[in-house]
């Protein structure tokens, strides 16, 4: 069995990020697999040695000039890459993923017993709380789980997971999508395909550091989710409950500002979840969040309404 790993390295991440990330993901277990490591690293300048680094540590590089499509740009060209390789599985990660060491045994096990499935992945969970932002991100990420595994239409944020090959080589990510994920994941869906969450491993990732960096991050998400509205014939042949999962998640997370009152039950859920009463003052970043949420969501809005895309920039990471 062959399976490839993709990771698309943005323009923005140092070496000793990338040289974290191929350590950690040629540490996993990838059982008897044929795996190849394939790094998409996006220019930085004349300067920038990291493909170099990454090739040096056993990954292979396609090293772009341009940042064409971005992120789904890079993704697409490592298919290309990977066209005689015929891979069965392409995992997907991105620099700062650190997932459990049987990910990709169980993601594929469960692959097998799917054939309709073209995702399966596990709940997130954040790696660096180690401020009000992070902490505040980690709280939301239990809400997050939970409706992983309520929801009939499933999102796994950046496609980070293990996908069926077929399926990503044949159908490719659209590289106008701000929210290439989303939108492959809306695609499938429509097709009668089916996302598999795994309850069997996890999956760690960082959280932006600052509220500025999440507020970019976040207006990128609301962009791309005004975009999806373009599928709505397509998602008319879904099943009524991923229809209906699809319209709520396009339309109750545009007005997180009804869902304040809600935030009185913050302190005790915090203290339950993670035991430690200091947690009760995530209470504030939730509060700051929610509020977050809703000015981009409706800065979002303005900027979709007036044909302006939303950049992609540098984001702070936390070298672990």
């Amino acid at each position: 069995m062959r399976l490839a790993v993709v990771v698309p390295v943005s323009p923005f991440e140092d070496e000793e990020i990338i040289r974290r990330s191929i350590e950690h993901l040629k540490s996993l277990d990838y059982d008897d697999f044929e795996v190849r490591f394939v790094y998409v690293i996006d220019s930085n300048g004349k300067d920038d040695r990291r493909a170099e680094l990454a090739e040096k540590l056993g990954a292979e590089v396609v090293f772009r000039k341009d940042r064409r499509g971005k992120r789904a740009g890079a993704i697409n060209d490592a298919i290309k890459r990977l066209s005689s390789f015929k891979p069965d599985y392409v995992a997907i990660f991105d620099v700062d993923s650190r997932p459990e060491k049987n990910f990709v045994v169980e993601c594929v096990k469960a692959l097998e017993g799917c054939e309709d499935c073209y995702i399966a992945s596990t709940k997130r969970y954040i790696s660096n709380p180690i401020n009000l932002v992070t902490e505040t991100v980690e709280a939301e990420y239990y809400l997050i789980n939970f409706l992983l595994g309520k929801s009939r239409f499933r999102q796994f944020n950046g496609l980070i997971g293990v996908l069926r090959a077929k399926f990503l080589m044949e159908e490719g990510l659209n590289e106008w999508a701000v929210a290439e994920d989303a939108d492959f994941a809306t695609r499938m869906h429509a097709k009668g395909r089916r996302a598999i969450l795994v309850r069997t491993s996890k999956i760690y990732e960082q959280s932006p550091l600052t509220w500025k960096d999440l507020y970019n991050q976040r207006k990128r998400w609301y962009y791309g989710g005004l975009q999806l509205w373009r599928y709505r014939k397509e998602m008319r042949k879904a099943p009524w409950g991923v229809r209906l999962s699809w319209y709520m998640a396009l339309t109750l997370t545009f007005i997180p500002i009804l869902f304040l009152p809600l935030l009185l039950l913050s302190p005790l859920l915090l203290i339950y979840h993670f035991r430690r009463l200091s947690k009760v003052k995530v209470t504030l970043g939730l509060f700051i969040h929610t509020i977050m949420l809703q000015y981009a969501a409706v800065r979002a809005l303005f900027s979709f309404v007036r044909k302006r895309e939303v950049e992609w920039g540098a984001m702070q990471r936390v070298v672990e």
